[in-house]
Formats: C-alpha cells, sequence, structure tokens
C-alpha cells in the first residue's frame, strides 16, 4: 500500500513538471522595451537587470527593473528577452549565467 502512494505521488510529480515546460505562445508582438531611468546601486556589486514586458494572458504588462547581487562572483546577467518562434512570439526568463 505505502508502495502504491509513493508511485503515484513520484508520478504526480512528474506529470506536474512535464506542465511546466509548455511554451506559452503569444501571437502579438511585445512593444518596444520602456526606456528606464535607474537610480544608483543600493550598493558595491550590484547588477542592474533591466525591465522586460510579461504576458498576462490579455495584454503585455511592463515589469520594472531591479537592482540585484549576483550569486557568486564573475556572474552575468543575460536579460529576459521575447523570441519570435511557433508562430508568435515566446518569452525567455532572464537568468545569471
Amino acid at each position: 500500500m505505502i508502495k502504491k502512494i509513493i508511485l503515484s505521488s513520484i508520478a504526480g510529480g512528474l506529470m506536474t513538471v512535464a506542465m511546466w515546460g509548455d511554451e506559452v505562445v503569444v501571437k502579438v508582438a511585445p512593444p518596444h522595451a520602456i526606456v528606464e531611468t535607474r537610480g544608483p546601486a543600493p550598493g558595491e556589486g550590484y547588477v542592474w537587470t533591466g525591465g522586460y514586458h510579461r504576458w498576462d494572458g490579455h495584454a503585455y504588462v511592463w515589469t520594472p527593473g531591479e537592482w540585484r547581487r549576483p550569486p557568486h562572483e564573475h556572474a552575468k546577467w543575460v536579460e529576459h528577452r521575447w523570441e519570435h518562434r511557433n508562430g508568435g512570439y515566446v518569452f525567455v526568463e532572464g537568468r545569471w549565467k
């Protein structure tokens, strides 16, 4: 009985992870990025991560940029971006590299 519960939990978890992999394709092109005025960094070592338009299911909404601390020395920020593919636009989240 416990073995069945564990196996069904694992299967459910794998199905949930598989659903996260689906791309949301937006048929409307994103607007041009907003030119932001950034204030001074809150401290030494902070990196500016620019704002981006996100799709809320009905329209694009601007998410402002922010100062972030890199997770480790020499980390580089790769900006958020929209890629044209699958007959529309797919959001690629920014990340540390």
